[in-house]
């Protein structure tokens, strides 16, 4: 299969360092540049929109780079060139993701050691990457997650929560997931979810303390603020707590909400 590359290509550039995405960011247009040795081209079919993304347009992730730079962290398309050290690997029209920044473009160029190949070009592949591996290695090798524990993940219902829920099931576990409304109460249940809890109608601090009175083993926690601070007076004796995010923070000028555990989550 073959494909002709247009001469130019839109792209996403981070012309302004701002937690607000939409002044961050400018469609720019650039010359489309064939792969070198080892890398690849890739059409892309399907992006990753993450929570992150505000971090890293706000310089948050790597205080040295200047804009402009490139932003998006994670894409599915087809192979549209191949660079010569990978002529074997890859080819034309073949179905692949990676993770790499700069998947907010029509096409990027991706090392060919950071590219993925897959069954077919579907948009599901987009969340195994990103969100599906923050949930695998963050239960498996951070918290050690045991059959028979009691898990708590906040905001279940979203991108990587959904997955830890899935994965903390899977490993026997009794898993506890909160949400915003009715709607993601009856799909946490639907993916296996023991106790959904709307913190809109329930409180969140009394049920724990009322229903699980001996503690939380593990907690996948991405929200922060109060929630942050519940999920620390709720943990049980050797109980482990993951941060992998802090959304109620994300939109702020510092990237969190200073909480009375002082720097914790940050650190």
């Amino acid at each position: 299969m073959s494909y002709q590359i247009p001469r130019t290509f839109q792209k996403l550039s981070v012309t302004k360092l701002t937690n607000k995405f939409q002044e961050a960011v400018e469609f720019v247009t650039c010359k489309t540049k064939l792969p070198g040795p080892k890398e690849v081209l890739v059409r892309n079919r399907y992006i990753g929109i993450n929570a992150s993304d505000i971090n890293f347009t706000a310089g948050r992730y790597d205080p040295t780079v200047k804009p402009p730079f490139d932003c998006g962290f994670e894409g599915v398309g087809e192979v549209v060139s191949v660079g010569e050290s990978h002529q074997k690997d890859f080819q034309p029209g073949q179905a692949v993701g990676y993770m790499l920044n700069g998947a907010f473009a029509e096409y990027t160029l991706v090392p060919g050691r950071s590219i993925l190949p897959l069954p077919d070009v579907r948009p599901e592949y987009v969340t195994l990457m990103v969100s599906g591996l923050t949930a695998a290695i963050a239960l498996d090798k951070v918290g050690k997650v045991k059959s028979g524990e009691t898990v708590l993940v906040t905001a279940a219902a979203g991108g990587t929560g959904q997955f830890a829920v899935q994965l903390a099931k899977l490993a026997g576990c009794h898993v506890i997931g909160t949400c915003s409304s009715q709607e993601k109460i009856d799909f946490l249940k639907s993916i296996g979810c023991d106790r959904p809890i709307n913190y809109k109608t329930e409180n969140l601090n009394e049920v724990l303390k009322t229903e699980y009175p001996r503690g939380l083993d593990v907690i996948y926690e991405s929200v922060g603020g109060e929630t942050f601070e519940i999920c620390v007076n709720r943990l049980a004796v050797k109980g482990r707590l993951i941060i992998i995010g802090y959304i109620a923070g994300y939109e702020s000028e510092i990237g969190f909400k200073p909480t009375r555990n002082a720097t914790l989550p940050q650190k």
